[in-house]
């Protein structure tokens, strides 16, 4: 616990100086390996993420921007599902037991994974709260996306589709 209080706080100390951007996962790097349970009891690894392009999404339940974010990669899961589109979102919060009426409340239906060690996000380093990483089908990194707006969401759509 103590450890994951100290990581929690260099990366908001990181945030505020500006250095995250530097140390954070960026493109053209491979897709570092997830390894989490979805809530649903299914496991996610780089292994079985190959061949789909897949959205890997950094949000938690307090975060304005992640309410906004996540009904958007909602409709694009449903929209590009089928050409090969797998939204995996990765949960920072500390507690999951909020998590299932949150995600219903927004209507999300994509695969959602709990990272309360923080384990992964210290492998992708987000640089805030929303982070997106969308990763082409050979597992390499080929967007990543620091916090979001309502103008985000066509240029995600546009960068998804490129991909597919």
């Amino acid at each position: 616990m103590k450890k994951a209080i100290v990581s929690m706080m260099v990366v908001m100390l990181l945030a505020t100086s500006g250095l995250t951007t530097a140390l954070a996962l960026s493109a053209g790097q491979p897709m570092p390996e997830i390894g989490l349970t979805t809530l649903d009891g299914k496991k996610v690894t780089a292994q079985a993420l190959r061949g789909k392009v897949v959205v890997v999404d950094f949000w938690a339940t307090w975060c304005g921007p992640c309410k906004v974010e996540l009904p958007i990669l909602q409709k694009l899961y449903q929209k590009y599902g089928k050409q090969g589109l797998l939204v995996v979102g990765v949960s920072v919060d500390r507690d999951a037991g909020n998590l299932p009426k949150f995600l219903s409340k927004l209507g999300v239906t994509f695969p959602i994974a709990h990272d309360a060690g923080h384990s992964v996000a210290e492998r992708f380093k987000p640089a805030k709260m929303p982070s997106s990483f969308i990763v082409g089908r050979d597992g390499i990194v080929k967007f990543v996306h620091a916090g979001f707006n309502a103008e985000d969401a066509a240029v995600f759509e546009k960068e998804i589709a490129s991909l597919l």
